[in-house]
């Protein structure tokens, strides 16, 4: 039979080990831990504050959110609208122009729809016709903050402040009026400071409560998948998010918005949101 003897230092680094992996166990568990409909909003020193839904509830049902809406509205913020009513609200996220903008604006034209787009203080400054198009044409223009940091990390007023207030001055600046005080979290990340913030400075927080993932400009789902995928997580009250950059959302938001009219759902602005 073999001896081993185990050495003061072994024993020190299997030891280092041990502490390492029961830390990563219990970051993974805490960040991994499911959203319920009544969670409430975190604060700024806890993470794991990434928008996120469950839809698990079925087809054409709300999902679940990190927080509850009547945990949101408190802070006069929405993830989905009336759920008693066919309406849906159809929101893009604008952070920077990748030439589908204006195919995007002629088919809401022609559909004669109103959006709202959430844009950055970079859009501004290299695309003011694209913006001032948005405003000719009756869209909102939200507050996507001017250099899209993750905000759930700034606990002062101050600095909150400084990132919504610039871009509204460009924004002023590029159209000669005044930004419409809808805000939205970069990458969907908040705390309870955040919310806060932006409720103290006028604004109405707007999340969703329906998406897909189009956002990698290099890797875009077919338009079939798409299509199916939000097509089938529609549902009374929904607020969704599509991104500008897509090109999948360009080829397939005619056909998109002609079947959810087709199924009874009428498009509106985020002004009518249940208050």
């Amino acid at each position: 039979m073999k001896t081993f003897i185990v050495t003061k230092r072994q024993v020190t680094i299997a030891s280092l080990c041990l502490v390492f992996a029961a830390s990563l166990l219990c970051a993974s568990l805490f960040c991994q831990s499911a959203p319920t409909s009544e969670k409430p909003v975190p604060t700024s020193s806890k993470p794991c504050t990434n928008w996120g839904l469950n839809y698990n509830n079925g087809i054409g049902k709300p999902p679940t959110g990190n927080a509850s809406a009547s945990v949101l509205k408190a802070f006069n913020s929405y993830f989905i609208g009336d759920t008693n009513k066919k309406s849906v609200f159809l929101t893009f996220d604008a952070g920077y122009e990748n030439g589908f903008t204006n195919s995007i604006l002629d088919t809401l034209k022609q559909q004669k729809i109103k959006a709202a787009f959430f844009i950055v203080g970079h859009y501004v400054k290299t695309n003011p016709d694209l913006v001032r198009r948005m405003v000719e044409e009756g869209h909102i223009v939200g507050n996507h903050t001017c250099n899209h940091p993750d905000m759930s990390k700034i606990s002062d007023f101050e600095s909150f402040e400084k990132e919504t207030l610039t871009l509204e001055e460009l924004f002023k600046k590029a159209t000669n009026k005044e930004m419409d005080k809808f805000y939205r979290p970069p990458c969907g990340k908040y705390s309870k400071n955040n919310l806060e913030h932006a409720q103290r400075s006028g604004f109405t927080t707007i999340f969703w409560s329906l998406a897909h993932k189009d956002w990698l400009v290099d890797n875009q789902p077919s338009e079939k998948e798409a299509l199916e995928k939000l097509i089938t997580r529609i549902h009374p009250g929904a607020i969704i998010l599509l991104h500008s950059t897509s090109k999948t959302n360009t080829l397939i938001l005619n056909n998109f918005i002609s079947r959810i009219k087709d199924m009874g759902y009428n498009f509106e602005s985020l002004h009518n949101l249940p208050k």
